[in-house]
């Protein structure tokens, strides 16, 4: 672990932005797109595009002989920025370290299409994939921050309509409490270097459109219902005011008696994951941590790559 990289990354993350005002969500996405960029993307990896229950997707596979399985990835984003293409570091690194392939959605996005929208999308997507034949026991979900509350969400949405369970969920610095209730919305103001209450509440009245707060498929920390959900890796820094989100769906997975492993790893913050490939030592120690807890729920025990 390195104290030096993990003080450059949060030095970084406390730039003021380069792009003006940002007043439109046209440049606001501009402006993420273009930070987003700058994490590496594996080389050994191919991409391609798609389209998965009715939306754009990005299919992204080994150069090798894809393993058994399909990881259907959410990108993050606050539910009204980003794309296939700005999680692709992430996305990209969990296929080259589980030779799995993925497919990674273009979901609806706030203000034009506030929840449910997004959350539609993606079940949507899961069920065209059953439609077609593939067995829900070798399908994972994962996402980072929105697209980490959507890996939840799509699970509790699939046993509203009646769909199997996936094998798993890989949840990168889930957002799981649009109450913005957890203590850590408080106690970690400042040491955050990305977010705090001021800013995330109306990223999330964007994507509310009025919508209670206190619905299990926005706050399933605080008031979802996880029986029968399946085996779940919850990541998660501890510079993060989303902390109590991933703690809390912890102590409720438990509660309902479903397999759950939280990763909390120290001095980092929100989707530290996207700066693996060098950056920061702990983003490639938990993406090795997250690829072989899906290659095990998927079966591939002797393709994940050893941990560091």
């Amino acid at each position: 672990m390195s104290k030096q990289q993990r003080e450059a990354v949060d030095a970084a993350l406390r730039q003021p932005q380069q792009a003006p005002a940002m007043d439109s969500i046209d440049e606001r996405r501009k402006g993420f797109a273009a930070f987003m960029a700058t994490a590496a993307v594996p080389t050994t990896v191919r991409q391609k595009q798609t389209v998965l229950g009715g939306r754009p997707a990005v299919t992204v596979e080994p150069e090798a002989g894809a393993q058994p399985g399909a990881i259907l990835y959410f990108h993050g984003g606050a539910w009204a920025l980003g794309s296939p293409d700005t999680a692709m570091s992430i996305t990209a690194n969990l296929v080259a370290r589980t030779g799995v392939v993925a497919v990674s959605l273009d979901y609806r996005l706030a203000p034009e299409d506030p929840f449910p929208a997004g959350l539609d999308d993606c079940l949507a997507a899961y069920r065209e994939l059953l439609d077609s034949g593939t067995d829900p026991s070798t399908v994972v979900f994962a996402g980072d921050s929105a697209g980490g509350n959507f890996s939840i969400a799509a699970c509790l949405a699939a046993r509203a309509a009646g769909l199997p369970m996936p094998a798993a969920v890989v949840a990168f610095s889930p957002s799981l409490d649009m109450t913005l209730t957890g203590a850590s919305m408080d106690t970690k103001a400042g040491i955050d270097p990305m977010f705090n209450r001021e800013n995330l509440e109306p990223i999330m009245q964007t994507y509310l459109a009025g919508h209670d707060p206190r619905d299990e498929l926005l706050s399933p920390a605080v008031v979802g219902d996880l029986t029968g959900l399946p085996p779940v890796l919850l990541q998660v820094g501890t510079n993060e005011v989303l902390l109590d989100d991933a703690t809390r769906m912890a102590e409720r997975a438990r509660a309902a008696d479903v397999d759950v492993i939280l990763d909390v790893v120290a001095g980092v913050p929100h989707v530290f994951q996207m700066f693996a490939g060098g950056a920061l030592d702990e983003a490639d120690q938990a993406l090795d941590r997250a690829a072989l807890f899906l290659t095990q729920q998927l079966g591939n025990v002797t393709t994940a790559r050893p941990l560091a």
